[in-house]
């Protein structure tokens, strides 16, 4: 089989793979969402709530289970905007739909955009890179400059 034909089957597959993983996630099963999306060990995430987080990913039944708690009641669909990919290494650029609760916040719409780096290992394909960002509705320069000199109310990841 053509090194193209087997990477396209590869990128839907981790296409279908990554929506699953989505939906455990914002549903609080975060044991289905890891198996389905395996971290490198040097994993790095740009979060929507600002900030960087490196230096691999905190698989501790602690870690997990506060952000099982934090995610519930979610529908979720991926919108897949670009897929680049290498022998070794697949981008996925989408836009995370979601409507669910969140932090105990009533439900809402909690869509993202998101890029995704995964990297070949052996078989599988390790997420080693995620950036989201919930900019998805248009903002004016004001609403950007606000957020741009830090002046948004409140701020940090409470998970």
């Amino acid at each position: 089989m053509p090194v193209e034909n087997t990477l396209s089957s590869t990128v839907a597959t981790l296409i279908d793979r990554t929506a699953d993983g989505n939906d455990a996630f914002m549903n609080g099963d975060m044991k289905r969402w890891l198996a389905l999306t395996p971290h490198a060990p040097d994993f790095s995430l740009v979060s929507p709530f600002g900030a960087w987080t490196t230096g691999g990913f905190d698989h501790s039944s602690e870690r997990l289970a506060a952000m099982g708690a934090y995610f519930a009641s979610a529908t979720t669909s991926l919108e897949v905007i670009a897929a680049h990919s290498s022998v070794d290494m697949i981008v996925l650029v989408v836009v995370e739909r979601q409507h669910g609760l969140v932090g105990g916040l009533p439900p809402q719409d909690w869509s993202l955009r998101v890029t995704l780096v995964y990297r070949r290992n052996g078989a599988d394909w390790l997420l080693v890179h995620r950036h989201a960002d919930p900019l998805v509705q248009p903002i004016t320069l004001d609403q950007l400059s606000i957020i741009v000199r830090g002046e948004v109310a409140g701020s940090g990841d409470p998970t």
